[in-house]
């Protein structure tokens, strides 16, 4: 599947996708996130009664079902699951600072978001999008890489454990390598 979605990415699209990523980001930390917590307890606590217990369930599935290798923590405002500098020294192209993002989950003000940046096209696009309809009723609502759910049971969690499992740090960091802007 790795060789796949190397041969199907558009340079293009990815660019734009990093870059609109990176400008979200920024907008949901100005107007919309304002999250400040600097753990994922701190950050599920904050939440409301009706949210936080989603978002543990998603978290959960996400942390039960992510290959060995990627590191949980914080990221603009936002629960993240990284490629941590240990195995990816350069960092995020962005601000190589930070480690390299990889699925990101979000309290938003009308909605659940999960980033999920191998998602951005080809095969594993291709994949969610015909199993949504086995797990979900809903319409898909659907950005560049971001999933957003309007209510907690919305959320198809076997799908996004089923998601999440399905690419390793080495396979990410190969993807990204082959798309990321040039020095």
């Amino acid at each position: 599947m790795n060789a796949i979605l190397l041969k199907t990415c558009d340079k293009r699209l990815f660019h734009f996708v990093f870059s609109t990523f990176a400008q979200n980001l920024n907008f949901v930390i100005k107007n919309i996130m304002q999250s400040t917590a600097s753990t994922p307890a701190e950050y599920l606590a904050s939440l409301s009664d009706e949210r936080r217990p989603i978002l543990t369930a998603i978290r959960e599935v996400i942390l039960k079902n992510l290959p060995d290798g990627f590191k949980e923590g914080m990221g603009y405002g936002m629960l993240g699951y990284v490629v941590p500098h240990s195995l990816y020294s350069e960092g995020y192209h962005c601000d190589p600072k930070l480690p390299l993002p990889f699925i990101s989950l979000a309290s938003q003000k009308n909605y659940i978001s999960l980033y999920h940046m191998g998602m951005y096209e080809g095969p594993l696009l291709n994949w969610f999008k015909e199993e949504w309809p086995k797990h979900s009723k809903k319409k898909l609502d659907m950005g560049k890489c971001c999933i957003r759910f309007k209510k907690p049971e919305d959320v198809p969690l076997e799908l996004i454990g089923e998601l999440v499992s399905k690419m390793t740090p080495h396979q990410w960091i190969e993807i990204y390598e082959t798309m990321k802007p040039s020095k």
